[in-house]
């Protein structure tokens, strides 16, 4: 460990190559890991976790309850809070846990509101005040902090041509087994209209249809993979965002044609968000609804995808 003498550190508990940078205050009970950088003018206090690899630039201040997981980046000035409802001389019975996930990164000046949790791999940026929870590889900006994008995600690539009426089309993505398909259309002097049959535009027998609206449009749906069931979505109204991932590779395709529709074959986790007002997806699904049949939790889809793969 690396000490400046200008630093006053109370705290035991610092890991081998650390270092720790001048008017640096730490103190007692706080936990740092291995090879962390930790830069001028950072106070960290009693009840603080910080993981192994963590960068924590100048002018940052760790409260009570804070934990920081391996691999963390925290910016110039970033501000962590603890209390939700601070008042000069009283004190909470119980500091809240804000925790921010390995891999994540929060921008210069961004505010973290307590309690709330950053998933892995996030990116908050610089000034964005986060209110609520952060999933695992958003990209969030704003006030309140808003998924503007996904960590790794390829842009968005461009649905096929149009179909000729009745003559099915599909285009392979750079994600395992998912296709974007244009269905068949038709118009004339009173509209338009498309169509799709099961087994042969949707390529899997349907067996349940569900249809998603009135979604505010800072909030994100799907979040989850499904062990054996197979969907077809299409924004039939409006305009969306939908992210899908085979574990290895993550793309992001914009549904805003009722005549685009997207496969997602069995272990794809799926993501929809940046939903337009007024904003209707509709999803075909290969078979009824089973809870047993979701993955919520991104790790467990990483460990099962890598089985399968």
């Amino acid at each position: 460990m690396f000490q400046h003498p200008a630093a006053i550190v109370e705290s035991t508990d610092i890991g081998p190559g650390t270092r720790i940078w001048a008017f640096v205050h730490i103190l007692s009970g706080a936990r740092i890991g291995a090879e962390c950088n930790i830069c001028d003018h950072v106070f960290i206090e009693h009840d603080v976790v910080v993981g192994n690899r963590v960068t924590i630039k100048s002018g940052v201040q760790l409260w009570d309850g804070v934990v920081l997981g391996d691999d963390v980046f925290v910016g110039p000035n970033a501000t962590f809070t603890n209390d939700p409802f601070p008042r000069s001389r009283q004190h909470q019975a119980q500091v809240p846990r804000t925790t921010v996930k390995s891999g994540a990164s929060i921008g210069a000046n961004a505010t973290i509101l307590p309690g709330v949790t950053i998933g892995e791999r996030a990116m908050v940026g610089a000034a964005t005040v986060v209110t609520r929870d952060v999933p695992p590889d958003t990209i969030v900006v704003g006030n309140p902090a808003r998924i503007v994008g996904y960590v790794g995600a390829k842009p968005s690539v461009s649905a096929p041509p149009r179909a000729v009426p009745g003559e099915p089309g599909a285009t392979p993505t750079t994600v395992r087994g998912v296709t974007l398909h244009r269905l068949p259309h038709a118009e004339d002097l009173r509209g338009q209209i498309s169509f799709g049959e099961a087994e042969r535009h949707i390529p899997f027998a349907v067996r349940r249809h569900f249809v998603v609206y009135g979604v505010p449009g800072e909030n994100i749906r799907g979040e989850h993979a499904h062990r054996q069931l197979h969907q077809f979505l299409i924004c039939v109204s409006g305009s969306l965002r939908a992210v899908a991932d085979d574990g290895l590779t993550r793309e992001e395709f914009l549904l805003d044609d009722p005549t685009a529709g997207l496969y997602l074959p069995p272990m794809t986790w799926g993501v929809q968000y940046k939903y337009s007002p007024g904003a209707v997806l509709l999803v075909l699904a290969s078979d009824y609804y089973d809870p047993a049949d979701y993955i919520r939790n991104y790790a467990e889809f990483l460990q099962l995808a890598a089985e399968v793969s």
